[in-house]
């Protein structure tokens, strides 16, 4: 249980990896002027295969390690269907009991999809994840290295006492030029819609407050 006393799982497996890994991370923390067990917050984008590992320090959240995807499935743009094959773009959590460390591709966490957004546009589809073994029906797949890490980062801050950890996903940095070069794809009005959450972690390098409201995303 976290210190809020929500449960997660937990495996031989996946305690062996923490045991195996939690010396070198936080080595790793120490040297990059972090504490142990802060919270996490993670972004991921398509295009540059990418996941950052953002972690909180004093009022804001600090960049501590980007991971390479090593594989997603689809192409640019969200996920609207089941069997489209397409990874989820927009914004997910993901609680303690979204954690698997029993998954078939080592270890994995439920990006919680659909969400609200996802299912007021009646979009379907469900267990995507992101996870290790570098295969992908539709999830972000990475190797099984890279997921150790990023799985002990995330079940330590929920042992610490966070809540949820919020997962931004975005087909690419949601800059104006970047929009401008994607203004006929079959997304731009989707993308257009999630700049601003996008816009205000670059501001703030804190993760905004989401919410749904008529079908859309509002940031707070």
């Amino acid at each position: 249980m976290n210190a809020f006393g929500q449960p997660f799982p937990v495996s031989e497996r996946s305690r062996e990896v923490t045991v195996r890994i939690t010396k070198s991370l936080k080595s790793e923390f120490v040297t990059s002027g972090l504490e142990w067990g802060s919270p996490v917050f993670i972004r991921i984008f398509k295009e540059s295969k990418r996941l950052e590992i953002w972690i909180k320090n004093g009022k804001r959240f600090a960049l501590f390690k980007t991971y390479p995807i090593c594989h997603f499935s689809g192409q640019l743009g969200p996920k609207t269907k089941e069997g489209d094959l397409q990874a989820p773009e927009g914004f997910y959590e993901v609680s303690p009991a979204q954690m698997n460390p029993n998954s078939d591709y080592h270890l994995s966490f439920n990006l919680g999809y659909p969400n609200a957004f996802d299912r007021a546009q009646n979009y379907t589809g469900s267990f995507l994840m992101v996870h290790g073994k570098c295969v992908s029906v539709g999830c972000y797949a990475m190797t099984d290295a890279y997921i150790e890490e990023i799985y002990t980062l995330v079940q330590t801050a929920f042992e610490f006492g966070q809540k949820t950890v919020a997962v931004h996903a975005f087909p690419f940095e949601i800059t104006s030029q970047n929009l401008a070069n994607y203004d006929t794809h079959p997304s731009a009005d989707f993308w257009k819609t999630i700049s601003e959450g996008y816009s205000l972690f670059e501001k703030n390098a804190f993760p905004p407050r989401v919410n749904v409201k008529r079908k859309k995303y509002v940031f707070k």
